[in-house]
C-alpha cells in the first residue's frame, strides 16, 4: 500500500477564491509556472526524507462547472500513456489509492483529484496534494522507472 508522511501545514483557515488558494500554495510550495487559471508546483519529497530527491510535477488548475461552481484540480503526469500497461496501471491504482483518479490527458497518463473552491479547508486541499503527489511518483517510478516529472 502506497504511503506518505504527513506535512506540517502552518495555515490553518479557510480558501474562499482562487486568489486566497494561489497565494497560498505560493508561499508553501516551489511553483515552477503561474498562469491565469494554473499553478505548477514542484512537490519535493526531501522535505520528508533528508535523503529522499525524487519530486512531482503537480499541476494545480482552477475549474468553474455549470458557468458558477468553481473547483481545484490536482493532477499530476506519471507517464506517456503509450509507453504503459493500462489496465496494470488502473488495477494498482485501484489497490494503493484513495485520494484519486488517473485519466489520460493529450499524451499522458495522470493522476487527478477535484475539489469544490467554495469554503475549502485548506486541510481539505493539502492532504489529497500530498496523497496525489506521493501515488504519482511511486506510480511513475513502479511503471515507467525513473523520475521524469
Amino acid at each position: 500500500m502506497l504511503q506518505d508522511p504527513p506535512r506540517p501545514v502552518r495555515y490553518a483557515g479557510r480558501m474562499s477564491t482562487w486568489r486566497d488558494l494561489v497565494q497560498y500554495v505560493s508561499e508553501e510550495y516551489e511553483v515552477i509556472s503561474s498562469e491565469g487559471d494554473e499553478v505548477r508546483i514542484l512537490f519535493n519529497f526531501e522535505a520528508f526524507n533528508e535523503d529522499d530527491e525524487r519530486t512531482q510535477v503537480v499541476i494545480i488548475a482552477r475549474e468553474v462547472l455549470d458557468a458558477k461552481h468553481e473547483w481545484v484540480q490536482i493532477a499530476s503526469p506519471v507517464g506517456l500513456a503509450d509507453k504503459v500497461d493500462l489496465k496494470a496501471v488502473l488495477t494498482e491504482i485501484g489497490h494503493s489509492s484513495i485520494a484519486c483518479g488517473a485519466a489520460i490527458m493529450g499524451e499522458h497518463v495522470v493522476l487527478r483529484h477535484s475539489l469544490p473552491l467554495k469554503d475549502l479547508d485548506i486541510h481539505e486541499f493539502t492532504d489529497p496534494l500530498e496523497l496525489l503527489a506521493g501515488t504519482a511518483d511511486q506510480i511513475e517510478e513502479m511503471f515507467f522507472g525513473g523520475d521524469n516529472y
